[in-house]
């Protein structure tokens, strides 16, 4: 008799099974499962990232057959078609023709949209691609996108590794893929490539490899505009690990040091080295520097100080003042008075969260970098519908996500409900539907 066939394994399964699968499928199911977790880490990891890639590609496809006229292309375009649109066309397009010497403008000189708001590497990286493979620019930045995606993937494993079992740590990278707006680490934007310098870049300071971080960094800093908070993050970082360390040696009341036996913090942390400082000081100063290359670089070549800002700014229509869109969108949303407050309670339901316990053991340099990422998208960030897609450097929280509870129902629930919501991302913002007003919301 199978173990199916037993009247109590049959009882076991049955109460185990979601609703809706009986104790055969879902024997089936758990086999699939047990084998799998059988499979090196690496493997695991990639097998449930293309699967999850390849769930977002049927999403994507289904909702290309219901696309009507568009800027692009005709109605109902294939996958390939349909995937390279909104800002897809502008990384092609710096591929190909590369980023105009004159800042184009109106006619009363405000300047207009160009490839100088789109950070340089990505589009490099296709141009040797496309020469190397003579495949065009859809080809060659999918591709990346889609290698970069899945090593985006294997680093976040590793991060979550460093502050969780395995099983914790499988699911956190379960959650990076299944995320609402994960579907955009598949498509010709420079999202997935950020996504793995900067992992790899969080994963090398969480070892204390500084100065191998620094042309991770560097190259980070030319992916996409993560480089100041990232630069915010190594100066409050060196700051504490300066100050830990003095803690640690600690001053005694005739003037002179006693280092203690063990240097390490209340945690049990080892306190940094005298080189380790200055390889954390160099990392810190080589990130300001990464922060400001491109704009440094598209002043040298249109001669516009402001020419980076100008050009990303365009797409808004306003000029760059801090903080104060977040008003503006909380009292368009919530109205005058609740509107001008929604911005604090944001923040201190943010703090909250950065307080909770499953966010406290993500540790200091992860926690550190969501608080700078954060503080960086309410200083600078325009609120709007690419608000959601610009919420994907927050990855360490996935981790703490799958902390919160160990229930596999708990942990089932979050992707089911992530992939329906990627649904709904695909649907209402990635698919073209004109306004009354004219154009649509990006993604």
């Amino acid at each position: 008799m199978s173990h199916v066939e037993d009247p109590e394994t049959v009882a076991r399964l049955e109460a185990r099974a979601p609703l809706g699968l009986n104790a055969a499928v879902w024997s089936r199911i758990a086999g699939a499962g047990s084998r799998m977790s059988r499979w090196p880490w690496w493997a695991q990891v990639a097998g449930l990232y293309i699967l999850a890639r390849l769930v977002s590609a049927c999403i994507f496809m289904a909702a290309a057959l219901h696309q009507g006229v568009n800027p692009w292309f005709p109605a109902k375009p294939d996958y390939w078609n349909f995937i390279n649109i909104w800002d897809a066309r502008w990384y092609a397009e710096a591929l190909q023709t590369g980023y105009p010497a004159l800042l184009p403008t109106d006619d009363i000189g405000t300047v207009q949209e160009s490839t100088w708001a789109f950070y340089p590497l990505f589009p490099v990286l296709g141009r040797v691609v496309s020469g190397l493979t003579g495949t065009g620019p859809a080809w060659s930045l999918t591709a990346i996108a889609l290698i970069c995606g899945l090593g985006a993937a294997l680093v976040a494993y590793r991060i979550f590794r460093h502050r969780a079992a395995h099983r914790a740590a499988l699911w956190g990278t379960v959650f990076l893929a299944a995320f609402p707006v994960a579907p955009v680490l598949q498509v010709p934007y420079a999202e997935s490539l950020n996504l793995l310098l900067l992992g790899g870049a969080l994963l090398l300071v969480m070892e204390r490899r500084y100065l191998w971080a620094m042309p991770v960094v560097v190259l980070m800093c030319l992916s996409r505009p993560t480089g100041v908070p990232f630069a915010v993050m190594m100066g409050l970082l060196f700051l504490y690990r300066a100050w830990q360390r003095l803690t640690a040696l600690g001053p005694t009341m005739h003037g002179p040091t006693i280092q203690r036996p063990a240097l390490q913090n209340p945690g049990g942390v080892p306190v940094h080295s005298t080189p380790q400082l200055w390889s954390l000081a160099g990392l810190t100063a080589v990130s300001g520097i990464g922060a400001l290359l491109w704009p440094a670089i598209a002043w040298a070549v249109t001669g516009d100080p402001g020419a980076y800002t100008k050009t990303e700014t365009a797409w808004r229509g306003d000029d760059l003042v801090p903080f104060k869109p977040w008003f503006d969108a909380g009292i368009m949303l919530f109205g005058p008075t609740i509107g001008v407050l929604a911005p604090f309670l944001f923040v201190a339901a943010f703090t909250l969260l950065m307080m909770s316990r499953p966010v406290v053991a993500l540790g200091t340099e992860l926690r550190l970098w969501c608080c700078c990422y954060m503080g960086y998208l309410l200083v600078f960030l325009h609120p709007q519908t690419s608000t959601f897609r610009l919420l994907l450097p927050l990855f360490p929280l996935a981790l703490s996500a799958a902390l919160l509870s160990r229930s596999r129902a708990y942990r089932g629930a979050v992707v089911v409900m992530f992939v329906l919501l990627q649904i709904v991302w695909i649907v209402w913002l990635w698919a073209w539907a004109p306004l009354p007003g004219g154009g649509d919301y990006p993604p």
